[in-house]
């Protein structure tokens, strides 16, 4: 399993388990309710100060109360997961035993539990049998439709205890408790160093499957080859070697500089044999063409959008992983495009390469530059 598949697995399996703990504690809520409502008056009845839902008894508010703290008092012996449900913390444990038991007829592939199956199973049939009264969106699983119902509705019932943000996501609340806490959980078997969230530790961990003979002696990187290491301090140096001579417009290689060069003068030698659309770029020929055949191959597993593109599927990906590949050399901030981190990278380096041609007045990014030339134009 590739690590991409291994994030959406994650993502899968938290969604799934703050659906799971949320159903089955109201269900339990709801029924226990319905039993004790039936022998007893309304006198003694427990508020959330949350939410303001009621219980009839103290230790189902307890047990609410987990949703909104993040509480998950039941750890796994062998593994150390923890949960905030008893029946969860016993279906998890199932999955020790390495027993895979449910075979997919189709592509042959085996899970320890039926319902981890069925989910499986309609990747193949394209199945999506929990739609969104809403918006009338499908999904796969109810647990995703679970999670797209919040933004209908702006449900946030994850509460950080030190700060009061709430979360539509358990996942997302414990990772923004590290900022209290500090706590760094992720750890680098190679050189011991540790981080708050995995996505971090995974591109800290390439450093070390591409570490070469060539070091760069500024962020420590290291290269098998010379050139790919010569090509790398560029980044630092900001050396670009390849000019535009109409706009003096600096580029890394020569291959953008001639992409460039067609903004300037209007060559355009890829066009749609369907429509006669032509463009500067051989992706964006690609790209369009799927627009004429609807092709959409890449859907999302998780809310069930679909994309054109790969490139544009892994972006959207992100959302969901909170991946930020994309890491400042300079004080280690993440970012999930490269774009945003050549953006931040100027707040370092002072860079502001967008300058007004009637008062010369320089920006750091071209949106800013397009405000400020209205004042001038009124």
């Amino acid at each position: 399993m590739s690590w991409k598949e291994e994030q959406v697995e994650l993502v899968h399996l938290e969604i799934k388990e703050e659906e799971e703990e949320l159903y089955i504690s109201q269900d339990q809520e709801k029924s226990n309710q319905n039993s004790f409502l039936k022998t007893h008056t309304f006198k003694n009845l427990y508020s959330c100060k949350i939410c303001g839902k009621i219980f009839p008894q103290n230790s189902h508010l307890t047990r609410h109360m987990r949703i909104h703290t993040g509480e998950k008092p039941f750890s796994c012996v062998t593994c150390g997961k923890c949960f905030s449900q008893k029946g969860n913390l016993a279906y998890h444990m199932k999955g020790h035993t390495g027993e895979k038991p449910f075979s997919c007829i189709t592509c042959g592939k085996s899970f320890s539990f039926k319902s981890i199956l069925l989910i499986h199973s309609r990747i193949h049939t394209a199945e999506k049998p929990f739609s969104c009264l809403t918006c009338g969106k499908s999904f796969t699983q109810k647990s995703s439709l679970t999670y797209h119902m919040r933004v209908h509705t702006g449900e946030k019932p994850f509460s950080c205890m030190f700060c009061g943000k709430t979360f539509r996501q358990r996942s997302k609340l414990t990772r923004h408790t590290r900022i209290h806490t500090g706590e760094k959980t992720f750890s680098c078997v190679t050189c011991g160093k540790t981080f708050s969230q995995k996505c971090e530790l995974t591109v800290h961990k390439k450093t070390h499957k591409d570490e070469g003979p060539f070091l760069c002696t500024i962020c420590g990187k290291s290269f098998r080859g010379k050139s790919s290491l010569n090509y790398h301090m560029k980044n630092h140096t900001e050396e670009k070697p390849f000019s535009c001579v109409t706009c003096g417009k600096g580029f890394l290689r020569k291959s953008h500089l001639i992409c460039h060069m067609r903004s300037h003068t209007g060559e355009k030698p890829f066009s749609c044999m369907t429509c006669g659309k032509s463009f500067s770029v051989k992706c964006n020929l690609t790209f369009h063409m799927k627009t004429h055949t609807n092709e959409k191959p890449f859907s999302c597993a998780i809310c069930g959008k679909d994309y054109h593109n790969k490139s544009s599927f892994n972006y959207h990906m992100r959302n969901h992983t909170e991946e930020k590949p994309f890491l400042c050399v300079t004080c280690g901030k993440g970012f999930v495009h490269n774009s945003h981190l050549i953006l931040h990278m100027r707040s370092h380096t002072g860079e502001k390469p967008f300058t007004c041609t009637i008062c010369e007045k320089s920006y750091a990014i071209k949106s800013r530059l397009t405000v400020h030339m209205k004042t001038h134009t009124g």
